[in-house]
């Protein structure tokens, strides 16, 4: 199974001190930064885009930017957000109808692609071309468009569909995931673990997020066991 990851969700975040808190994630262990862009029409919520993604990329040397996009139409931001320092793009299956080819779009750019499914979507909708063309397939466990939310456990056996299915893939869970909800998640498969709140949140961000990875080294500790 992949590495873990920890990608601090930046919606959580001091917006007005966006760089700054980036660096203070790094710092505290946190290799991927979870970028999270929302376009108010795939859902209800507007936050932020290329210019801002460009902003912090120029900013913070060496940040791979894990770029959740909750967009209507996914394959019109690719080379806005591959020009502004995106390292990953990940978008909604339920946005767009031909995700293979996007994933090779997107692929083109030099990015890696990601592949969002919702708390209603099925991990069937991910078909093997599909997860076999994509680096990471995400599974929401809250409602994509606003952070805080609480964590949705009837998600959880979704990740360990995928994880059956595509073994070597990244696997990464969004939604009220923390120290209290994260083992059920590293047990199921999930290597990548998006947390906003309970680390941008925390008096040591660094504590939870070393917290947050040695529960996903520990469970694929046991999985190797089994």
């Amino acid at each position: 199974m992949p590495r873990a990851i920890i990608s601090p969700s930046v919606l959580a975040s001091d917006f007005g001190n966006l760089t700054a808190e980036c660096k203070r994630m790094m710092k505290g262990g946190a290799e991927w930064l979870h970028m999270d862009v929302m376009d108010g029409h795939f859902v209800p919520n507007i936050t932020m885009g290329a210019p801002i993604l460009s902003c912090v990329s120029n900013g913070v040397p060496g940040i791979f930017m894990d770029c959740h996009m909750m967009v209507a139409q996914p394959e019109k931001w690719v080379d806005d957000i591959a020009d502004a320092g995106g390292a990953l793009y990940c978008f909604h299956i339920e946005a767009t109808s031909d995700a293979v080819s996007l994933i090779n779009t997107i692929h083109e750019r030099n990015m890696k692609a990601g592949v969002a499914i919702s708390p209603d979507t099925p991990s069937t909708a991910i078909t093997d071309a599909i997860g076999e063309a994509a680096d990471m397939l995400l599974v929401m466990t809250v409602y994509p468009g606003r952070g805080g939310q609480k964590f949705i456990e009837r998600c959880v056996p979704k990740v360990a569909e995928l994880r059956a299915r595509f073994p070597d893939k990244d696997i990464e869970v969004d939604g009220g995931v923390g120290p209290q909800t994260v083992d059920i998640c590293a047990e199921a498969g999930s290597n990548v673990i998006v947390a906003g709140t309970a680390i941008f949140k925390a008096a040591n961000p660094e504590e939870v997020i070393a917290t947050l990875k040695a529960s996903v080294n520990s469970a694929q500790a046991k999985i190797k066991q089994v």
